[in-house]
């Protein structure tokens, strides 16, 4: 019988220290999570703020706010945003914030009208994103100010599915591992299929285009011109923040090519090219990526 007894107590001691070591692990882990030790990005995924995804305030304190002014997420072809998609062609996906803040994460999500994921997304060298279950989200290396763009790939579906929306949920830290500071913004951005079936450029009745030429870290533009007038070339950021600005020459009549060379401090960026000829304005987006 004292033999029995002493079984018994070893058998419940035994199954004690299993349910404090289960009790145990599951309090860190809920410890883990309310101190968002994730520096490496989302660590988990599905917190886009997508229909089927939750969002950063699931580790972050405070309610979400709308990201509409604060998220700028710019589709490009090479160097020139698109309004709409062409199936099976891969784009470059840019994401900032405005205005650039010291501390900061992301997590992004592109999916179709019913909720399903749209296309496929990749890292780019030195885009400071990493992937995990299909969203894109920062890295340890880019979640400082020193980076003033994420960036990434993406491929369109292969078929038109119609309207894809891109779900952001980005977040401001406060960098102290204390959340009460920190805030969330949420932003949709729509990306229709080209009814033509080519890249949109963004171009005005001057015809006017501009890039970034990377390896002469200048601006290039092309554009027509009715008259020989005065140009004048200004640089702003996505918070509407003149950056750079330079008084040229005379254009000439007929078709026109300049280039703008640019500071070499200017951060990778979106930006707005506005060109003014005797005043009258063009504009383009240009992403910056050295």
């Amino acid at each position: 019988m004292k033999k029995n007894y002493i079984i018994l107590s070893a058998l419940l001691i035994a199954v004690g220290a299993l349910s404090f070591q289960h009790s145990g692990n599951e309090e860190i882990k809920g410890y883990l999570k309310q101190k968002h030790y994730y520096p490496d990005g989302s660590g988990m995924g599905n917190v886009s703020g997508a229909p089927t995804d939750g969002n950063c305030t699931g580790c972050h304190s405070g309610t979400a706010q709308s990201g509409a002014s604060k998220n700028t997420l710019t589709v490009t072809s090479g160097l020139t945003p698109i309004t709409s998609y062409v199936p099976g062609t891969t784009y470059n996906v840019a994401l900032t914030m405005n205005p650039n803040p010291t501390k900061k994460g992301f997590e992004a999500v592109v999916m179709t009208s019913t909720n399903a994921i749209a296309g496929s997304i990749a890292t780019i060298t030195g885009g400071g994103v990493t992937i995990t279950n299909s969203r894109a989200h920062h890295n340890s290396t880019s979640n400082t100010s020193s980076n003033s763009a994420w960036i990434w790939s993406w491929t369109a579906p292969s078929t038109n599915v119609g309207d894809v929306t891109f779900y952001v949920s980005s977040m401001v830290a406060n960098g102290t591992g204390n959340q009460s500071g920190d805030v969330v913004y949420l932003s949709q951005h729509v990306i229709p299929a080209s009814s033509a079936g080519v890249i949109e450029q963004v171009q005005n009745s001057n015809k006017f285009s501009a890039g970034y030429s990377a390896d002469q870290n200048a601006v290039v533009m092309d554009f027509s011109s009715l008259v020989a007038g005065n140009m004048f070339f200004n640089l702003v950021d996505m918070s509407g923040r003149s950056v750079f600005t330079y008084k040229m020459g005379q254009s000439q009549i007929g078709a026109n090519h300049e280039k703008i060379v640019l500071p070499e401090d200017l951060k990778n960026g979106i930006y707005v090219v506005n060109m003014f000829v005797n005043n009258k304005a063009m504009e383009q987006k240009i992403m910056i990526q050295k």
